[in-house]
């Protein structure tokens, strides 16, 4: 008796290694290599290890058990019955029972679990897509970081050399030692910002490493072109694309998904039947008899009325929702799309106006100064104005790289691209 008991125990203790071990793989992650990254080995990445993506192929693979499931037939039921203890007298029954499902149970019960798995697959791809627009925008994060680090960078230097022309005009008596108080605070200032620069650029490597579950970043730099502006499209496009979203195929399907469980109800309103075969042994009379039955439940009190209203409900509260998610789409994405036509004609405007007159002030001060008609301060200026309009410029970028991320995860844009091989 004790070897039963030990069994189980022996079991755990052989297979517990295995479950940690497969516990621990399936949160690990991918550490990427260093030196420069560009935007095709980050999606190469979260195409291996994104954890979302993965949690949401593991539920379609798990519901997909259960369309399995539906359509498999009722397991037969074996029955034995003896009376009486006597074995001269003794009367044994053996016996067959076969459940038969009747209003087409089975097939109704398939369609719904196919409507559940067609809706694991429209969240699979809404995650997909979310993944996707999110690692593109933390990406262009990164771009839009560094320069700004760059940018801080240079302006400190820029400030430096403020201060240290500032010193020297107030040791020559040309300006008041005010001026040097005022390049000293400008400089601190532009040093505050740089360790923000700095900061920040930390921040956005780790959130961009995230994605393929990486806290610690490895990679030297980010490599693309963060300056390139991606074309708005059309608003009548993106209006004609709203019943092709995520959300909204999710919203259809749940529809269909609940027409299919009224369906399911409805069939069961009507009592499966029961067929037995077998044979009965009387040792008393020396005869072996054979033995079929019919078994049908009696509807009179339990009609599944309760159930079938609460499905027909559900129904149509699926239907209510449907309309109100194409409202909710149907704002988001319009306003997504305002804000990245917007986003996109200040960089565009800030491209091709203000940089260029910033850097053509530059140049004439710097002209100005080498034919001794505008002072070193002036150049100055003129170099932090081309400095803080080179920043409301990375701004503008980082605000049209984000709005269009939000609205490609609106509309499922690039499904394709992330964890098509999950």
């Amino acid at each position: 008796m004790r070897k039963y008991f030990l069994l189980p125990f022996l079991a755990a203790v052989l297979f517990q290694p295995l479950f940690a071990l497969s516990a621990e793989s399936g949160s690990s992650g991918l550490v990427e290599p260093g030196g420069p990254l560009s935007l095709d080995t980050a999606l190469s990445l979260t195409l291996q290890a994104n954890a979302e993506v993965s949690a949401a192929t593991r539920e379609l693979e798990a519901v997909e058990a259960t369309v399995t499931q539906a359509g498999v037939l009722p397991n037969p039921e074996l029955q034995t019955l003896a009376e009486d203890r006597r074995r001269e007298s003794r009367t044994t029954t053996v016996q067959i029972n076969q459940r038969i499902s009747l209003s087409g149970k089975r097939s109704a019960r398939v369609r719904a679990a196919e409507r559940s798995r067609d809706i694991a697959g429209s969240d699979l791809s809404a995650t997909r897509a979310d993944i996707r627009a999110g690692l593109i925008a933390a990406f262009f994060d990164v771009l839009i970081a560094q320069e700004r680090l760059r940018l801080a960078q240079a302006s400190a230097d820029l400030a430096k050399r403020g201060t240290s022309v500032a010193t020297k005009r107030v040791a020559a008596g040309k300006v008041s030692p005010v001026e040097e108080t005022k390049a000293r605070v400008a400089e601190a200032g532009v040093k505050i910002e740089l360790a923000q620069a700095a900061s920040e650029l930390r921040s956005t490597r780790q959130r961009l490493t995230a994605y393929w579950g990486n806290p610690s970043p490895r990679f030297d730099a980010a490599v693309g072109e963060a300056n390139s502006l991606p074309d708005a499209g059309n608003l009548d496009d993106v209006v004609q694309r709203l019943d092709t979203t995520p959300e909204m195929r999710r919203a259809s399907l749940e529809v269909e998904r609940r027409r299919a469980l009224t369906d399911v109800e409805r069939s069961s309103r009507i009592p499966d039947v029961t067929v037995s075969l077998g044979a009965k042994r009387d040792e008393l009379l020396g005869r072996t008899l054979a033995i079929v039955g019919l078994s049908i439940p009696i509807p009179l009190f339990d009609r599944n009325q309760g159930n079938l209203g609460e499905a027909i409900s559900r129904q149509d509260k699926a239907r209510d929702e449907l309309a109100a998610t194409r409202v909710r789409v149907q704002g988001e994405a319009m306003q997504a799309w305002q804000q990245l036509d917007m986003a996109r004609s200040e960089a565009l405007v800030l491209e091709s106006e203000v940089l260029p007159g910033a850097q053509s002030a530059l140049d004439a001060a710097t002209t100005g100064f080498e034919y001794g008609k505008f002072a070193f301060l002036d150049v100055l200026d003129a170099q932090r104005t081309l400095f803080q309009a080179r920043a409301q410029y990375l701004r503008a970028l980082s605000s049209v790289h984000r709005a269009r991320a939000q609205l490609d995860s609106i509309l499922g844009t690039g499904t394709n691209n992330i964890a098509e091989q999950k």
